[in-house]
């Protein structure tokens, strides 16, 4: 790092678990060497997402956190729908960012979207329509390539915090389906960007999207990791290697 700093992070996880859970094992590979803090979505501040939730006010709360760490200018790291939101900090923000790590986004926009890509996207909108537990269930599977089957679930009950996921994951979806977001923002932010895609995630969605997000940025690398897939991504999986790429690419950007 320039001049032996320690690189600040915040870390954000996606719509499903918590960021401790999320990134337990990440940040024992990044180690002590980094000044990491977690940030949970605002979507589940309350028991039930709030009337007046919004995409633009989990960027918000990221500029926030940020602040309350005393990180002036800091690296971040989402997953899925915490991904979006770093996408969207990112165009509104780029001189806080110092460098984006994506663990396939969840949601770029919704301009330029290929057919493969819009048939995604109406197979979501009719999951979430579905009563919760097969909603959760149709919602991991559409996210898998063809032929993928899709992990067990945990043993045991489901934690508290489930209670919360389906009534979150609707409101995300509706927040996608209305923002007016469009990957013609990012083009302003010129940082190093990585991509962190699974080889077994369904490619006509994450693939397809980051070929999109590298058509509009400046400095962007994919990583692939052949055996993951979204459900079982490499933070969770391989996080020894997902933190030594994170190093290169905070070396890089501070360079």
């Amino acid at each position: 790092m320039a001049d032996g700093a320690v690189p600040q992070v915040l870390l954000m996880p996606g719509a499903v678990l918590p960021a401790a859970a999320a990134y337990e094992g990440l940040l024992q590979h990044l180690g002590e060497g980094v000044e990491a803090r977690l940030k949970d979505p605002e979507l589940y501040a309350k028991d039930a997402p709030a009337e007046d939730w919004s995409l633009d006010r989990e960027v918000d709360g990221v500029l926030a956190a940020a602040d309350a760490a005393g990180f002036e200018r800091f690296h971040f790291v989402g997953y899925s729908a915490g991904a979006t939101v770093g996408l969207l900090l990112a165009a509104r923000r780029p001189e806080r960012v110092r460098s984006l790590a994506l663990l396939e986004v969840a949601w770029a926009g919704n301009g330029g979207l290929t057919p493969e890509e819009e048939r995604v996207w109406r197979r979501f909108s009719e999951i979430l329509r579905l009563p919760p537990p097969q909603l959760m269930a149709e919602f991991v599977r559409a996210q898998l390539a063809p032929g993928v089957a899709p992990p067990p679930p945990p043993d045991g009950p489901p934690p508290p915090w489930m209670a919360t996921r389906p009534a979150g994951l609707a409101a995300l979806q509706q927040a996608f389906e209305e923002h007016g977001f469009e990957l013609e923002e990012l083009r302003g932010y010129r940082r190093p960007v990585y991509y962190a895609l699974g080889g077994r995630s369904n490619p006509d969605h994450y693939r397809r999207q980051a070929e999109r997000l590298a058509d509009v940025l400046t400095d962007f690398t994919l990583e692939v990791f052949e055996d993951r897939h979204h459900f079982d991504p490499p933070h969770r999986a391989e996080p020894a290697r997902l933190a030594a790429s994170l190093s290169d690419l905070w070396r890089r950007a501070d360079a």
